[in-house]
């Protein structure tokens, strides 16, 4: 084994031990080298394969630090969190949602009734189904065409059918420089390389587009971006479409969470032709109740059925007929209504708990973005939160590429209790209020 490599083994094994604890600072290089007794240049190609294996994170001018966690393919969002509280993972479950939606399933519980929902079905689901999604997706004064509109088992598959449609193995994808990790983890098992993409405080920027040309595809949220939480207007919206025109290019947008702010349209009412929109019941309803939506523009919705079929992303039969009765008797509104109400009254919580921060995001959110101060790292903010029982996101998770991560944490606020939520707020308050220095073991 290489001596570098040996020694990295040494350091990633003390990490391992808890000799070397989330957010602990290494030596500096020369310092590190000397201690060692090794050249400069081999104390750098240690620090380089520890950051490589996702051990260590460094920052210009701060130094290296031992990364909060292990990163995986899925860096975050995949699982919920082990802590006390949740701020990591968005659950957005009201109490009064199970008995919304168990009226609307009694009908459908019937063994007449259940014997035709425990029928396959395929990616284009039932007529019924189509008009009732159609109606329910439509917003700001846009509608899907209920002949484009496919299903998949949530929102997840549904964006990897579309990418599978799009990008083949060994070609580029375009996302925002700040994006969903779950893009990430699917990107990577298609063989699609990741372009990160800038943006300003409008969103993903036209002439960032034109720059990073050619790409089979580009991947955003203009609404309620995650983890950014910000809007993108409906001038950024106008000047893409322009763009995707002029590059022949196909976007995928992502309104995942455009429930939230059903009074804007979205990107594919600019660029009909050019846009697939990606949307579930997760965020709707609930996660284990999920159904993914699929609007294809016009000539590629064989192509996205296909995708759908082949990699066994379709829709269940039950959750299509079940979706359909709550799109169709009010429950699905109803609950969307609520959480719409719900996400206004934990922001208000942001607002209150975290007054003279440096807090991004739109008041019909449910997660915002919170720039840290110093001398606060991200990282070493995550870890000193889990210490304290609380979980939330580093930065890093949603950057793309090796470029340096902003200082911040994304709050995602769903999950716990109205109760919890301010608790843990306060308590991260009066974190960031201290010093790293100030923290350890609790």
């Amino acid at each position: 084994m290489d001596d570098y490599r040996a020694i990295a083994e040494e350091v990633a094994a003390d990490i391992a031990a808890g000799r070397l604890r989330p957010g602990d600072r290494l030596p500096p290089l020369r310092r590190f080298a000397r201690d060692r007794r090794i050249a400069s240049s081999t104390a750098a190609r240690v620090y380089r394969e520890l950051g490589r294996r996702g051990l260590t994170v460094g920052e210009v001018g701060r130094g290296t630090f031992v990364r909060a966690a292990t990163p995986t393919a899925e860096p975050a969002l995949a699982e919920p969190a082990e802590a006390a509280v949740d701020l990591e993972v968005n659950f957005p479950v009201l109490p009064e949602q199970p008995a919304l939606l168990a009226r609307s399933l009694e009908p459908l519980l019937r063994p007449d009734a259940l014997a035709g929902a425990l029928r396959p079905v395929g990616a284009a689901g039932t007529a019924a189904a189509r008009q009732a999604a159609a109606a329910h997706l439509a917003r700001g004064g846009w509608a899907p065409d209920p002949g484009r509109l496919l299903f998949a088992g949530n929102g997840r598959q549904a964006l990897a059918a579309a990418l599978a449609a799009l990008v083949p193995a060994g070609e580029r994808l375009g996302v925002e420089a700040l994006t969903y990790p779950v893009v990430k983890g699917i990107a990577a098992r298609l063989g699609i390389t990741l372009v990160p993409l800038a943006m300003d405080d409008d969103g993903l920027t036209p002439g960032a587009l034109r720059a990073a040309a050619p790409l089979r595809a580009v991947y955003l949220q203009p609404t309620l971006h995650n983890p950014l939480g910000h809007t993108m207007p409906d001038a950024r919206r106008a000047e893409l479409a322009e763009v995707l025109a002029e590059l022949d290019l196909y976007a995928i947008e992502d309104a995942i969470y455009g429930f939230l702010r059903d009074d804007l349209p979205p990107l594919a009412a600019r660029a009909p032709e050019r846009t697939f929109v990606i949307d579930s019941l997760s965020k709707r309803l609930a996660p284990g109740l999920s159904l993914g939506f699929l609007t294809a523009p016009a000539g590629r919705t064989q192509d996205a059925a296909a995708a759908l079929r082949s990699g066994t992303w379709t829709a269940s039969r039950f959750a299509l007929e079940a979706a359909t009765r709550w799109l169709t008797d009010g429950t699905a509104a109803a609950v969307e209504e609520a959480k719409r109400s719900d996400a206004a009254a934990r922001q208000r919580l942001v607002a209150e708990r975290l007054a003279g921060f440096r807090v991004r995001a739109d008041p019909h959110a449910y997660h915002c973005w919170w720039e840290l101060p110093e001398p606060w790292r991200a990282d070493t903010f995550v870890a000193a939160a889990a210490r304290r029982g609380i979980a939330v996101t580093p930065a890093g998770a949603f950057a793309v590429g090796t470029g340096h991560a902003p200082n911040a944490v994304r709050l995602a606020l769903a999950s716990p209790s109205h109760g919890a939520l301010a608790e843990a707020l306060g308590v991260l308050g009066e974190l960031a209020h201290g010093s790293p220095e100030d923290t350890g073991p609790e």
